[in-house]
């Protein structure tokens, strides 16, 4: 047997297809190993040295990996073709025991079989450049999270996070806000004369005075040009033809593709990356089974494989006509900062149209796969032509001026034409589009009548999250990997809101980035933070040691960590004091607000770690009373030592089963123990979820292992997530349930 590791859990059945009996696939289902959560795990003393573990959550997982790979005679290390794919098959290797030499590495940029065979028939050695630029972003965002986020929870409240491209996007949609709030407008009167000729009226837009560039500013302007113009003909004083080009937009990169998916289609981020993630590992095809549709949906790179191109061109030429194929193919520039480790996204088969497909693919898969098949094969076609025309109007001082353009080859618009922004287009410019009379010079247009009207400038429009990760591209900070999890992260932790399809910040955000930007100046430096992006890509290309990239960053910011925390500066709400006075040291105790509501503690912790529980009026009272009056639910279920009906409580390892009767009867149970107890269904395979019970954790597993390997933090529910489609856990809160979207590129919560 020869075992194929993958991530995705997918991509399992489409990639088994290609490869037959003697393969067996399996997916890890992302890192099974990283640095843990409650430690830095960074050795800063030694060489920034990091620590790393199997993930608690991945321990079968790694298990079972284990017996395959004993079993089998040759091991393929089939992860995504990125950094973090080089990276995740690194930790693989290590688990396994496998030399770093050892060919065992495979890459396809698209799940074909042509793809896929030509993958394992060229294995290489784990590239270790690739891997050590993974390692260093890891190590710089691990140090920026754990060393910031308690400058944070000190001078405005708890629980709160930095991270080193998170904070530095908040920095861009809080100033932005801040824009929008300090726009004033400026009043302005755009004027217009309607002029008729051969019965064809047409709207010439008045730009000169006396020679000279014109605004007008207020109704005092407008009168003085009315008064300019009354009794004045008008006259053509020029007339401009020529034929204009547009050029076919490139194929879609990750922003481009997001943006477009937002604008045309109205997909949010999440949606838009579930669905093209969706197509990448393949969509059930009757009679095919799984099929992918397109190529690798990460990547800032245009480039275009000559096979992927010649076949665009062929088919261009044979559904078009040869005049939609350009003489020569077309080539895009990617952008200086791009890493180009992978061709655009499209489709992987033109053969494959969106028409062909319409009846086997959900609406959501179909939209967008239309859109990248357009896309890419727009790029690939000839130029459009346009008939143009510019001409300039006379009349007394004032000269006027209309554009007009009519098609004259639709070129690659027969295909695709592109998106046009209405919060950035200037509606007051004339349509360039327009249909004129034939017109030439000294021609004397017939006057019909006056269009002003009183407009005021208007301040920039917010980002949409497509409009965020189109920027972020723009500015060089994050790569398309990291694109949507940071995007979306603000939303989760609530910086950022949502009005609309817009983001802005919540007052929090705003508090957030003035703090940052107070005590860390570098680290929320967007070109800092763009520059940084470009050592890793150095690291990538090999000569550059991670660690000196790593320390060059880190070198001061203790200092200045240790300068913050030392500052009185804060936006911290003071505590509120009580009435009560501490038994222990004499002090006056404070309100603080805990996991189930507000309690009393000592201000002198941690020397003093006195604490009262208070009620819902808050009154103190005795513990074991607190602990009754936490938020219970009935189960229905009786208690088989006193007869009294059992509630559900939240404790400090989850819920539980307790007697009502507490304290007299502490009887307590674990859910599981509940006759018929439920925990949902897979989402993968739609076996029943069972619970499991380990040493150091409790999770959710498919009764169907091995065959499925599905796990989750908490039981399953049957509701799906009202943003991505994909399936929600439920987490008990108090006495409410809290929806948690399986899909970590999403975050949606809800509570119910």
């Amino acid at each position: 047997m020869k075992l194929v590791v993958i991530e995705g859990a997918g991509k399992v059945k489409t990639i088994e297809k290609y490869l037959g009996k003697d393969y067996k696939v399996f997916a890890t289902r992302g890192h099974i190993r990283d640095l843990p959560k409650k430690t830095l795990a960074v050795n800063v003393r030694n060489n920034f040295e990091p620590k790393y573990e199997v993930l608690p959550e991945k321990a079968d997982i790694v298990k079972e990996l284990k017996k395959l790979s004993d079993r089998a005679d040759t091991v393929y290390l089939a992860t995504d073709p990125d950094r973090e794919g080089e990276a995740i098959s690194w930790h693989i290797a290590h688990v396994l025991g496998i030399k770093e030499a050892e060919p065992v590495r495979v890459v396809f940029n698209e799940i074909s079989q042509k793809a896929v065979q030509n993958g394992l028939s060229h294995p290489r050695a784990i590239d270790e450049n690739l891997v050590d630029a993974q390692q260093a972003r890891r190590v710089l965002d691990r140090l920026v999270g754990y060393k910031l986020s308690p400058v944070l929870c000190k001078k405005i409240k708890n629980n709160l996070s930095a991270g080193r491209v998170q904070s530095v996007t908040l920095r861009l949609i809080v100033e932005r806000e801040r824009e929008i709030r300090g726009f004033k407008p400026e009043e302005y009167w755009p004027f217009f004369s309607v002029l008729k000729k051969d019965g064809i009226p047409f709207k010439a837009a008045l730009f000169k005075e006396n020679g000279k560039a014109l605004k007008l500013k207020c109704r005092a302007d407008v009168d003085r040009v009315l008064s300019a113009l009354a009794g004045k003909d008008y006259t053509v004083a020029s007339v401009k033809k020529s034929v204009a080009k547009s050029r076919p937009p490139a194929p879609f990169i990750t922003s481009s593709m997001q943006q477009d998916a937002l604008n045309k289609l109205g997909m949010n981020l999440n949606t838009s990356s579930k669905t093209a993630q969706a197509l990448y590992e393949g969509v059930d095809i009757p009679g095919e089974g799984k099929v992918a549709l397109i190529t690798y949906i990460r990547t800032d790179s245009t480039r275009v494989s000559p096979d992927a191109q010649n076949a665009a061109r062929a088919y261009i030429r044979g559904v078009y006509g040869d005049k939609y194929v350009p003489e020569k193919p077309n080539f895009y520039a990617s952008k200086k900062s791009a890493q180009d480790a992978h061709e655009a996204i499209r489709p992987i088969s033109v053969e494959r149209t969106p028409e062909d497909l319409k009846r086997a693919l959900s609406k959501q898969h179909y939209e967008l796969y239309k859109l990248i098949y357009e896309r890419f094969l727009a790029s690939q076609m000839s130029e459009a032509l346009y008939n143009s025309v510019a001409v300039e109007v006379a009349a007394g001082s004032c000269l006027f001026k209309v554009n007009g353009r009519t098609p004259l080859f639709a070129g690659f618009t027969a295909v695709y034409n592109a998106y046009v922004d209405e919060d950035n287009r200037d509606r007051d410019d004339d349509d360039k589009n327009v249909k004129l009379p034939e017109l030439n010079e000294g021609d004397k247009p017939a006057f019909v009548e006056y269009k002003f009207e009183q407009k005021f400038t208007k301040p920039p429009a917010r980002y949409t999250e497509a409009g965020l990760v189109k920027l972020m591209e723009e500015k060089g900070i994050g790569r398309p990997a990291t694109y949507v999890p940071t995007v979306t992260l603000l939303g989760a932790r609530e910086y950022t809101q949502k009005e609309g399809k817009y983001l802005s910040p919540t007052q929090l955000g705003e508090d957030i980035t003035d703090m940052l930007v107070k005590f860390f100046p570098d680290v929320m430096d967007v070109g800092f933070t763009a520059q940084m992006e470009g050592r890793l890509d150095g690291i990538e290309e090999g000569g550059v040691e991670w660690q000196r990239v790593v320390g060059r960053y880190y070198d001061g910011l203790e200092d200045k960590i240790a300068a913050a925390l030392g500052d009185s500066f804060s936006l911290k709400a003071p505590d509120e004091k009580s009435d009560v006075v501490c038994e222990s040291c004499g002090r006056q105790m404070v309100v603080k607000q805990g996991k189930y509501g507000k309690f009393l503690a000592c201000p002198g912790f941690p020397k003093c770690k006195n604490t009262k529980n208070l009620d819902e009026n808050g009154n103190v009272v005795e513990r074991e009373a607190a602990m009754s009056a936490r938020p219970t639910e009935d189960s229905g279920a009786v208690c088989e030592k006193c007869g009294k009906p059992m509630v559900y409580k939240e404790g400090r390892y989850g819920r539980f089963l307790a007697c009502s009767g507490y304290p007299q009867c502490k009887n307590i149970k674990n859910p599981q123990d509940e006759p018929g107890a439920s925990f949902g269904n897979c989402p993968l395979c739609g076996k029943p979820i069972k619970r499991i019970t380990t040493r150091k954790s409790v999770f959710y597993g498919c009764t169907g292992y091995p065959d499925c390997g599905f796990t989750a933090f908490n039981p399953v529910s049957a509701q799906k997530c009202a943003k991505c489609g994909g399936y929600m856990t439920e987490k008990p809160s108090g006495n409410t349930k809290e929806l948690i979207c399986g899909n970590k590129d999403c975050g949606h919560r809800e509570r119910l």
